[in-house]
């Protein structure tokens, strides 16, 4: 399986990765903790993309398409992957179309968690308190949302226009909305 989770940030595509990773067994690629590993240990590709991260702004294309590349060529993703926070732009999903053709595969669907905002704000506020996060206060949290209905959530169209998009309910306990994912996954024929 090929798969991306969408979702404004907060929504919990984090956590429901994870399973459906566990699930489809394959790896859940997320560009946030990538860029979180870079940026804590202090490499070049951190120090530019903490730049744009403190002030709640997408990490330039260029870095971030050749991050994804580099991942989904790795051995554990030769038989699917699923990508979190990646594509967030037009030109993302450009790049990662041309990445997936170059293998002779397709993507096979794409999540998305619908969630109210207050609620989002509301959690990655309380994230940022249990974590330590000072990326995470309430004027970037905000920020983000309005970068995502910006910049991303018209990608949301793109993959409806293909008949690739699983539209969820991400509100409610974390299992009820993994069954929820499972229930409209599991009909999704793999490439």
């Amino acid at each position: 399986m090929r798969l991306l989770i969408m979702g404004p940030p907060g929504a919990g595509k984090g956590t429901q990765a994870k399973f459906i990773a566990e699930h489809f067994k394959i790896p859940a690629i997320s560009t946030g903790d990538i860029f979180r590993a870079n940026v804590s240990q202090g490499t070049p590709l951190g120090v530019e993309a903490k730049s744009y991260m403190d002030k709640g702004e997408y990490v330039p294309d260029e870095v971030t398409n050749r991050m994804v590349r580099d991942r989904i060529d790795e051995p554990d993703a030769v038989n699917g992957f699923l990508l979190d926070g990646y594509p967030r732009t037009l030109s993302q999903v450009d790049e990662l179309d041309g990445m997936i053709a170059f293998t002779g595969h397709r993507l096979d669907a794409v999540v998305v968690l619908a969630c109210d905002q207050d609620e989002i704000v509301e959690r990655l506020l309380q994230r940022a308190q249990v974590e330590g996060r000072a990326d995470d206060t309430e004027d970037v949290v905000r920020r983000r949302q309005e970068v995502y209905a910006a910049e991303t959530a018209p990608l949301i169209d793109i993959y409806r226009e293909r008949g690739l998009l699983i539209e969820v309910d991400g509100m409610g306990e974390v299992a009820e909305v993994t069954q929820r994912i499972f229930d409209a996954l599991d009909v999704v024929p793999e490439s």
